[in-house]
């Protein structure tokens, strides 16, 4: 793996991507997908269930590897296409941040830990990539994975 990332979305719209094997993020903008390259391991983290409702559930819901291929618009109905990457999901099992907080390397020591989640996508390196992917028990996966 040549980069690891965090991706942020609603986990009812990650359960989609998941379900038909992709990933968008900031409503389906092109460019961040173009920072993401075939190989790169993805992590999504769910502020909440449903975009637009504050339930707290602040959770890393899918992992994943990014296929080979470029950007490319779906349809999503409503005239809404929005840019994807296709992803090759591993089975795992949704983990809540809080138990993290304090071991990430983008995250501990900060009272506003989650500023940096708000642009949507943004690179971590290797330590978080496979803790996080240990938390949800996914690590074996990765084992190779290398930031």
């Amino acid at each position: 793996m040549s980069a690891c990332w965090i991706a942020v979305a609603s986990v009812q719209h990650v359960r989609r991507g998941r379900k038909e094997g992709f990933m968008q993020v900031n409503h389906g903008k092109a460019a961040p997908l173009r920072r993401v390259k075939p190989g790169d391991g993805i992590i999504y983290y769910s502020p909440t269930t449903v975009l637009g409702e504050k339930d707290g559930l602040q959770a890393f819901t899918a992992i994943g590897t990014v296929r080979e291929g470029e950007p490319y618009q779906g349809d999503m109905g409503g005239g809404f296409t929005p840019f994807r990457r296709d992803v090759e999901w591993m089975a795992a099992e949704e983990t809540p941040i809080k138990l993290l907080l304090d071991r990430l390397d983008f995250t501990a020591g900060k009272s506003n830990w989650g500023y940096q989640l708000r642009f949507g996508l943004f690179e971590i390196n290797d330590h978080d990539f496979r803790l996080i992917a240990e938390a949800m028990g996914a690590a074996t996966k990765f084992a190779g994975a290398t930031a």
